[in-house]
């Protein structure tokens, strides 16, 4: 260890301790000279019984010894006060010393060189929060449904929201802990190799069954394929193209992002000339984003992009709450995220199908409902059957479905759930359209590698902040024809109301029907045909 002191033809001691204390060599005054003539006479005093090697020894064990009194009877009081700040003070980057501002001030004036070592403070994370005992919404149940045989279809429950201005207080100011995965990065490719097995596009690339392997091979760095692949930036010449002041605008949102889609021209065309969207492109609440280069011919296969990849179009959210087209949000999106994920200390929600809970079931729905090529959806259940896929079973608890409602998706914006989105969107982009088929494979695979938070609730509770419109073209097949302008806007049909059907000729004229009796359909949200995505 040394500290700089150099002797014999480099000067005296006396001299370059001046210059390591600051002091000039050179002092006005009498009073100067005196003092100086009588340290020179003590330190020749020393020099004569101790050799100049040794002065500097001896003059680092006094600083030493000082150094240690100071810091067992000053520093250790001002260190209580100063709470746990960590500082270190370097003598020649070799001597650490006491953090306490006396000791700094004290080495800084001896001429000792002073840094502040600070290591970084861990980051800070979300854990979760219990609601106070007593609160309602701890002893809530469910009351049970309601006794009407002629209504036997979904219908929405209750709901234990907190108030708006509670919901927003919980907020929580730092994200949710992302397990493993640390950072996510996308990949790009602008020549696409389509040497893939099977499956892919140039929206969402070619990936190989070896790359999709390894994707759920869940590390702290990763990079996967997650649409947008031909280019830099996601809006920018890649397919689904975005306007550059509509990417600017998504950008800038750091907080909760509630998106939908309908890819209907018509739907535009009517908000334009019908005035309800100027030149600021809202309507309302909404910002209206207009997408070209539409990359899919499958307007359902096109609907997931937005629905599944939404941080990747609004990179700087925090949360997002998507909803298909055909659905009205009726509950403030606080309270939403605050009952569905906050208390629940989710990453990402999504209800449960109403009616399904197993995929081989709904596999079997889908194809006899026609929603899909039927040899399409064989091959995926079966290639899902060689990875080892099975039948839901209450083996699977807490799982309680492997069946999604997929209409609505509430989700904080973490490494780990856009992951999760970004294989699922993968397995659509290689497989069929219908995502519900693919959730649970995907699902799956992450959980049995990390603590992925993921809660599903239940498909009443969805209807209770969602309720089911028409899309604009129903509407005007439906509204009575009194002009061919769409400005005024027709009124809107009643969600659940029973609507008086049109006279029928009867097919058995002998036959009368009993007085007050009337025939009538029933337009109720979610039968089976509407209920599909």
């Amino acid at each position: 260890m040394s500290l700089g002191i150099r002797s014999g033809s480099y000067g005296s001691l006396e001299k370059q301790l001046q210059q390591i204390n600051g002091i000039s060599p050179i002092q006005t005054g009498r009073k100067g000279s005196k003092m100086l003539k009588e340290k020179d006479r003590s330190l020749n005093w020393i020099f004569k019984f101790a050799g100049r090697k040794k002065v500097g020894m001896l003059l680092l064990s006094l600083i030493s010894a000082v150094v240690f009194v100071w810091v067992l009877y000053v520093g250790k009081g001002e260190d209580s006060q100063e709470g746990n700040n960590v500082q270190t003070i370097s003598v020649n980057e070799s001597l650490s010393l006491s953090n306490s501002p006396s000791m700094i001030n004290m080495a800084t004036a001896m001429g000792f060189k002073t840094s502040l070592l600070l290591p970084p403070l861990p980051p800070r994370y979300f854990m979760g929060y219990s609601l106070p005992p007593g609160h309602p919404c701890n002893s809530f149940t469910l009351p049970p449904p309601p006794a009407d045989k002629k209504r036997t279809g979904p219908r929405p429950c209750p709901v234990c929201y907190l108030p708006v201005e509670e919901a927003i207080a919980l907020m929580p100011k730092f994200p949710s802990p992302s397990p493993v995965l640390k950072n996510l990065t996308f990949i790009y490719e602008e020549n696409l190799s389509r040497d893939g097995e099977f499956g892919g596009s140039d929206f969402g690339g070619y990936p190989t069954l070896r790359q999709r392997n390894d994707s759920f091979d869940i590390r702290e760095s990763m990079s996967v394929h997650c649409g947008f692949v031909r280019g830099a930036k996601p809006g920018h010449n890649t397919g689904f193209d975005l306007d550059e002041d509509d990417l600017v605008a998504m950008e800038q949102c750091r907080g909760i992002v509630v998106a939908s889609a309908i890819f209907d021209e018509i739907t535009e065309e009517y908000l334009r000339s019908s005035g309800k969207m100027g030149i600021s492109k809202k309507v309302g609440l909404w910002r209206v984003i207009v997408v070209r280069n539409i990359p899919y011919t499958d307007a359902r296969r096109t609907g997931k992009i937005p629905k599944l990849l939404l941080h990747r179009m609004a990179p700087n959210a925090r949360y997002s709450i998507w909803l298909d087209g055909k659905l009205e949000l009726v509950v403030d999106p606080y309270q939403i995220l605050e009952r569905f994920l906050w208390r629940k200390n989710a990453t990402f929600a999504i209800s449960k199908h109403y009616k399904r809970f197993d995929v081989f079931t709904e596999a079997e729905a889908n194809k006899a409902a026609g929603k899909y090529d039927n040899a399409s959806i064989d091959f995926q259940i079966d290639f899902y059957k060689n990875e080892g896929l099975t039948p839901y079973t209450e083996a699977k608890l807490p799982i309680i479905s492997d069946v999604p409602e997929g209409c609505v998706i509430v989700r904080e914006h973490v490494p780990i759930s856009n992951l999760f989105t970004c294989l699922w969107y993968n397995e659509v982009d290689r497989f069929t359209s219908r995502d519900q088929i693919s959730f649970a494979v995907v699902r799956d695979k992450l959980i049995s590698r990390v603590d992925f938070h993921l809660s599903m609730f239940l498909d009443c509770e969805r209807r209770n902040f969602v309720v089911q419109k028409y899309h604009r073209d129903l509407l005007l097949k439906l509204a009575a024809p009194v002009s061919v302008a769409l400005n005024p806007p027709p009124p809107p049909l009643p969600g659940l109301e029973t609507l008086p059907e049109k006279a029928s000729v009867r097919r058995n004229p002998g036959k009368h029907r009993k007085a007050g009796s009337r025939r009538h359909r029933k337009v109720v949200a979610g039968n089976r045909d509407m209920e599909a995505n």
